[in-house]
């Protein structure tokens, strides 16, 4: 959701928040190593222009960024090895002939976007491929005669193996690091998401700006969640079967799934339960329980990241069962004014029972995972039952050349991506050209950085770059004044480039921040350029965020006004499919559904309403005269949400449900549901207004009468069978939850209709 605070102030700190997660002190000292041979190297020899082909070649390969096992790290470092070679070189052949680098430069920078076609990797490795081109273009290539061309592209290669190899021999260590580290984010990505889960226990009445944290604390975890089990189907399938401690990863990476789905159950009861009087009493205590609940997931995540320590669960048994006993004070107290207890005040004596058995399973599979930890970290089979381990299924990969026949058209977002940075590029670089800039490259690289397949990412980067060169090139312009010795310059380069890389991830802001004086202080050595070097940084970054801006507004936009409503039909579409699944589990109990089926349901709606979040985060970033009304969107994502967490309660439910006792207008009522949401889903594909709304608060009502009977039978039989399990308290155990939940979701599917038709208008 968009930010409603626009003071300059805020919006300015804003720019440089940090993302959650810990700095990569790893990537920071790596790149110190991969620097400090070629620059050492060019300093005891004396050839500091030569080296720092070396060096911007070893430095642009240890950027690429790759999210997966080592040995898809090593390809792709290899492939951005050959990549940065060959562009260097034909840089260097076009490079003295201004009409041979213009038509040159469209090209590989046009190649270079469609690598976007094949993935996240083939993305980063033919950004940094474009920028060292654009350097290359500008400040090192030259082709004066053959023998020179191979030594300048050997050195290039030397730098792209030198970074691999270094790299290689400090992963090959520990080979299953990379899914032991995302599976301890994934469990700590779970500490904050229960967090939130504690704050709505304590403040019930602050619900919005909370609503939207917990939304997207959720879609952190499933996009970690998606990656983990991504990184551990590669690393199975390169080793053509899971060994002992890749099956004890993938089970935590399952159970972390599954708390996932517990947590979000369990946030929908607190809402429900807060509303009733009773909740006073025993928010303390569900409070206590749900804090020791987070600092255990963050004990998990420490134990398998590090390998090493214990999991201590005292506190977090110990605020359970006082959450239990608590639990049986209050509904003795309840129950012995039997004469008096209405039907609602039982409704909240079984919500809140509800509750304390949740916050009990969540206990126990905490208890379990910290079992899987310890067998992990003492290399023994699992202590649990065995589990299906099988790798997840991957979806088949379409040609190379199928994927860019596909999407060599306008209809393509990619491909007008591509078109679009091309021609920008090679105006820029016309431009720079023309007007013989000192560094005018810099223009072409800010706009190469910049510009990205959707307005609001180029406007968002752009702001962020901009700033933090203007910041950066300030402290770059001081260090260049006030250092003159080489040897201590270098430190700084170094140091630089230590904390810029360790907080890449974490803000790009403060990543160019400390990036540009190391740029200035490197050209500074290679050319002496002085402390006009970072002027001409800061102006020519103004330059080329302007162009990036301008090129992504004018040339071939599509805005997201215009793709939103696919994407929300796809939305609805999933969560559907996952509804039904999950009713059909209520209405035919007897039928064998296999649980998987239920899962793979889930997790596509959760990344549909990820990918249905990502877009219209993109709309709010958009010009305000292209958005439209903004507000029934945000709406609209809210109560589609509320509809995932109501069906994912329903199906944590189906674990407790027995089918004995059956609601005789649930039928009607789940079929109607259905034939509402496929015709909003309708409504929004052929973007007409959605038909009139069912009856259904008539199916509802009369399912109401029967929870009520089941209340009232309940509460009659308490004075001879208060202790015993009943065929009735059986049937008020099932049904209440049920038909909480299915109340819940016919308002969420009201609003949902409303907002939908004031969308087509």
């Amino acid at each position: 959701m968009p930010s409603t605070d626009k003071r300059p102030l805020s919006w300015l700190l804003q720019q440089f928040q940090l993302k959650p997660g810990q700095p990569a002190i790893f990537s920071g000292l790596r790149s110190l190593l991969i620097l400090s041979v070629p620059i050492g190297a060019g300093i005891i020899t004396g050839h500091t222009a030569a080296s720092a082909i070396a060096t911007m070649a070893a430095w642009f390969v240890g950027m690429v960024n790759v999210d997966g096992t080592y040995r898809q790290k090593v390809i792709a470092m290899i492939a951005a090895t050959i990549a940065v070679t060959v562009v260097f070189a034909i840089a260097s052949l076009v490079s003295s002939n201004l009409w041979l680098s213009v038509p040159a430069t469209f090209l590989v920078i046009f190649i270079a976007g469609l690598a976007g076609l094949y993935g996240s990797v083939a993305a980063s490795v033919s950004l940094v491929t474009s920028i060292m081109f654009v350097i290359a273009l500008a400040k090192f290539a030259s082709f004066s005669n053959l023998s020179t061309l191979i030594q300048q592209c050997a050195l290039c290669l030397a730098g792209g193996i030198w970074t691999t190899v270094l790299s290689s021999g400090l992963w090959v260590v520990r080979p299953d690091v990379p899914v032991r580290q995302i599976v301890a984010n994934s469990y700590l990505a779970l500490r904050k998401f229960v967090d939130l889960a504690s704050h709505r226990a304590l403040n019930p009445q602050d619900s919005q700006e909370w609503a939207q944290r917990f939304l997207q604390a959720q879609d952190t975890i499933i996009q970690d969640l998606t990656s983990a089990r991504s990184i551990w189907t590669a690393m199975w399938t390169r080793q053509k079967g899971a060994n002992l401690r890749e099956n004890h990863l993938l089970v935590l990476i399952e159970d972390a799934n599954q708390i996932v789905n517990s947590v979000v159950a369990l946030n929908e009861l607190l809402a429900i339960a807060s509303e009733g009087q009773l909740f006073s009493r025993l928010q303390k205590e569900i409070q206590q329980a749900i804090e020791q609940l987070a600092i255990a997931l963050q004990m998990l995540s420490e134990a398998i990241a590090k390998g090493k320590n214990s999991v201590h669960l005292r506190d977090l048994d110990r605020t359970v069962e006082a959450l239990g006993n608590q639990w049986q004070v209050l509904r003795s107290q309840i129950l012995n004014q039997t004469s008096h207890v209405q039907t609602d005040v039982y409704s909240q004596l079984v919500n809140l029972k509800k509750i304390e058995t949740s916050l009990t399973k969540l206990a126990q599979q905490i208890h379990t995972d910290a079992d899987i930890v310890t067998d992990l970290r003492q290399g023994k089979p699992c202590r649990i039952d065995q589990r299906d381990i099988s790798p997840p299924a991957q979806s088949e990969r379409s040609a190379i050349i199928d994927t860019l026949q596909n999407n060599f058209t306008f209809d393509s977002v990619l491909f007008r991506h591509a078109l679009r940075l091309a021609l920008i590029t090679t105006l820029a670089e016309l431009l720079a050209s023309v007007l013989q800039l000192p560094r005018g490259y810099w223009i072409t690289l800010t706009a190469l950085v910049a510009l990205k397949p959707n307005f609001g990412g180029t406007s968002e980067t752009t702001v962020q770059r901009v700033i933090g060169t203007i910041l950066g090139g300030i402290i770059g312009i001081t260090l260049v004044l006030l250092i003159k010795n080489p040897l201590a310059i270098a430190i700084c380069f170094l140091l630089l480039v230590f904390a810029a890389m360790s907080v890449r991830s974490l803000s790009y802001s403060i990543f160019t921040i400390l990036l540009t004086p190391a740029i200035i202080l490197l050209l500074d050595v290679i050319s002496a350029g002085g402390w006009k070097v970072g002027v001409w940084r800061i102006v020519d970054s103004l330059i080329g965020g302007i162009l990036a801006l301008l090129g992504s507004y004018l040339l071939f936009p599509r805005w997201e006004r215009q793709q939103l409503p696919a994407q929300l039909q796809k939305t609805i579409r999933a969560n559907l499919a996952y509804f039904q699944q999950v009713i059909a589990k209520y209405l035919y109990p007897e039928q064998d559904a296999s649980g998987n089926s239920i899962n793979m349901l889930r997790h596509q709606a959760g990344l549909e309403n990820v990918n249905a979040a990502a877009a219209a985060q993109r709309l709010f970033s958009e010009p305000r005269h292209v958005q439209g009304e903004i507000e029934p969107v945000m709406t609209l994502m809210v109560y589609i949400r509320g509809f995932f967490s109501s069906v994912t309660t329903l199906a944590e439910h189906l674990r407790e449900f027995s089918g004995e006792y059956q609601f005789t207008e649930l039928k009607r009522l789940t079929d109607t549901i259905v034939q509402v949401l496929e015709n909003l889903a309708n409504a929004l594909r052929q973007r007409q207004p959605p038909q009139p709304l069912p009856a259904l608060d008539g199916y509802l009502e009369a399912i109401h009468d029967q929870i009520e009977q089941l209340h009232t039978t309940r509460l009659s039989e308490i004075v001879t069978n208060a202790n015993t399990l009943t065929p009735t308290l059986q049937a008020v155990r099932e049904q209440t939850p049920l038909f909480i939940e299915l109340e819940r979701i016919v308002n969420e599917i009201k609003v949902m209709h409303c907002v939908i038709a004031r969308l087509q208008e």
